[in-house]
């Protein structure tokens, strides 16, 4: 089976796309995640078509498909939110990502569905629902992944039920997928370690045709902890064996796989840090285990 896998990579004011195309291919990879701008902030630079154009040739000559490439919305989004201020700036910030996408040719945006701050779950997947029924009013563009998330403090998109709930009730939910984190739902409650069992579920409740993407994280955490932190591959709570049979499922063979793994410090500090993606790929790759993954990484940075 061809094996669609990347990471996060960045995506700069100069180099936009080309950067990311460039970085993702430095780690072996044939797609790749970015954030169209910092996910912390509004600031967005214009995106330069000129840059955007070769990225898309180089992506052509290299065999990256742009349809497994993925956004990532901007963590300030947060569509459950009973403040009308906050939840009118989600929409339109969520509605410029849109925009973005489409000027990238770019088909898939990760969001994170949102917190409902203390006004419960109820009200908060009808916020949610409401502000993509704003955002999503024509019936083709780019598809809303939404994230499976590990339920730390009042966060929504925590269960199946909850996912299922948002997209039978968005009108044009054509365009809402599911982008499962193997690390949040592991933190969510369910056991990632039996995945069959975990798929034969998802497919239940909201059907495996909505499963548009995948983040391989491992986890720092016990099954239900509630605390979404991600560990390196094979290093956390759910292991490398576990994680490559959920790669190399048969049936999400399709389905590109993003690497979402912390930063490496090569002296122990936390000012400087180096991403591990092109050695955990290789890992990945190979199917086998690599117990000096985090000194190799270190000695390849020094």
């Amino acid at each position: 089976m061809k094996l669609i896998i990347g990471s996060h990579v960045s995506y700069t004011k100069d180099e936009g796309l080309l950067g990311s195309v460039k970085e993702a291919l430095s780690y072996g990879e044939n797609t790749f995640m970015f954030y169209t701008g910092a996910p912390q902030n509004t600031f967005r630079s214009p995106i330069n078509k000129e840059k955007t154009e070769e990225a898309k040739k180089i992506m052509k000559k290299e065999n990256i498909d742009i349809k497994d490439v993925i956004i990532h919305a901007p963590y300030i989004i947060n569509l459950a939110t009973a403040n009308e201020e906050k939840f009118n700036f989600a929409v339109n910030f969520l509605k410029q990502e849109v925009k973005r996408a489409e000027q990238l040719s770019i088909n898939k945006i990760v969001l994170h569905p949102g917190s409902h701050v203390g006004i419960g779950e109820e009200k908060g997947l009808e916020n949610i629902i409401k502000g993509l029924n704003l955002v999503l009013t024509e019936k083709e563009g780019p598809i809303i992944c939404l994230e499976t998330m590990a339920g730390k403090g009042t966060e929504l998109g925590t269960t199946f039920k909850q996912l299922n709930s948002i997209i039978k009730n968005v009108k044009n939910n054509n365009r809402v997928m599911v982008c499962l984190d193997t690390c949040h739902l592991n933190d969510a409650g369910y056991d990632v370690k039996k995945f069959d069992n975990l798929l034969e579920e998802f497919d239940k409740i909201v059907g495996l045709d909505k499963i548009a993407c995948i983040h391989i994280n491992d986890s720092k955490n016990e099954i239900a902890a509630h605390k979404d932190r991600h560990e390196n591959i094979g290093i956390g709570t759910i292991g490398f064996d576990n994680l490559i049979k959920i790669i190399y499922h048969e049936k999400l063979k399709e389905i590109p796989k993003i690497l979402e793994t912390p930063y490496i410090s090569i002296d122990g500090g936390k000012d400087r840090t180096y991403p591990p993606y092109k050695f955990e790929i290789e890992m990945i790759k190979d199917k086998k285990y690599n117990e000096h993954l985090l000194e190799e990484i270190r000695n390849y940075y020094k």
